[in-house]
């Protein structure tokens, strides 16, 4: 196993790399860079990150060479009638004054230093606000999957046991039904329901904490903390029942149909101790070895809406934020940690098959 984990570390370094070049690279062509909203805001024009702009934008960054007024006016069309100096000066301030292939090198340099550099227009370090924002991504998550989890799996286990029976049937009838409600609507409705809307005032509306949270004891941290995760958890959860509930279902009863089910049965051993001494090991190793899949899938992707929404700022809302206004240095950075995040919780996914049946040697096996 130490040989298949040392190349699997060797191959985060290539992933990395390529993940990085294509969004670089990307990025290159997408119009409406900062330049072109720096620009767009001091001439009035129209500021949303997806207007218009010719001859490529702020997706070209402007030349490295700036070498023409004539140049940088068709780079950047709301910069008519702008000194031209002013115009090479925002390229320098956001680092376009040089070619593509040195920003991207030079930003590699800086990630291997764990320096993610400045946003644009927060004025802060990157890796600032991911510490910041970190915490409401991680509560989310982290309740998310444990609710998931302590729910899906006994309910699933109880559907196979009961298989063809009303209980499978109608609790398969609820499930589906929560699974066809898009989150963002089921989010709408809780809000309009329990959050001051139409009817009742019982949670609070935005935020992770209250704005007293810092006055309150121990005790009023906590009760406070999981008062405001109430409404966008149980958003979150309710989509995902289905699939892992039916999954831990059609596993068990795969396994329970196995020729060593029956042979233990004939040896006299309780229900219970055939399901959860035989059974549940075998079945339950797909699903516990998804876990740390399924925590980043929740961190970094199911959560975006349930923040906007109940407006958390976690590291989603980031990204979505940093898309919007173009700024690279939190799209890179956030890119970055998401993929580094991801690709090693792949690997402890891997490590944890190992852990719940050793009989699988990952070491046979190409990587």
């Amino acid at each position: 196993m130490g040989v298949y984990i040392l190349k699997r570390l060797f191959l985060i370094v290539p992933t990395l790399f390529g993940i990085m070049l294509m969004t670089f690279a990307v990025i290159q062509f997408v119009p409406g860079g900062p330049v072109d909203q720096i620009i767009a805001q001091l001439t009035g024009q129209e500021t949303d990150a997806t207007a218009r702009i010719t001859g490529g934008g702020g997706g070209d960054m402007g030349d490295a060479s700036g070498d023409s007024d004539a140049s940088l006016n068709s780079a950047y069309e709301g910069g008519r009638g702008l000194d031209p100096d002013f115009v090479k000066e925002l390229e320098k301030q956001f680092g376009f004054d040089r070619p593509a292939h040195e920003r991207f090198f030079k930003m590699l340099w800086d990630y291997i230093r764990l320096d993610f550099g400045t946003s644009f227009f927060q004025d802060r370090s990157v890796i600032s606000l991911l510490v910041e924002r970190m915490p409401v991504s991680i509560s989310l998550g982290f309740w998310t999957l444990v609710i998931h989890y302590s729910i899906c799996i006994p309910l699933g286990i109880a559907k196979a046991v009961r298989d063809g029976t009303p209980f499978d049937i109608w609790t398969s009838a609820a499930i589906f039904i929560g699974f066809a409600i898009p989150q963002f609507l089921f989010a709408i409705l809780l809000i309009v329901l329990f959050a001051g809307g139409n009817y009742w005032d019982f949670f609070p509306l935005r935020g992770l904490t209250s704005f007293y949270f810092d006055d309150l004891s121990t005790w009023g941290k906590i009760k406070d903390y999981f008062w405001h995760l109430v409404l966008p958890v149980l958003a979150m959860v309710l989509s995902g029942f289905a699939v892992l509930t039916m999954l831990t279902k059609n596993l068990f009863l795969e396994e329970i149909s196995k020729q060593f089910v029956l042979t233990a049965r004939a040896k006299g051993l309780t229900e219970k101790r055939v399901l959860y001494g035989h059974v549940f090991r075998n079945a339950m190793l797909i699903i516990i070895a998804q876990m740390p899949g399924a925590l980043v899938n929740i961190l970094f992707t199911g959560a975006l809406l349930i923040e906007i929404i109940f407006s958390l700022n976690g590291i989603g809302l980031l990204g979505f934020e940093a898309i919007v206004s173009r700024d690279y240095p939190i799209v890179m950075g956030t890119l970055f940690m998401f993929s580094l995040i991801g690709l090693v919780m792949h690997l402890v996914g891997d490590i944890t098959y190992v852990l719940v049946d050793p009989r699988i040697d990952f070491e046979t096996r190409e990587v």
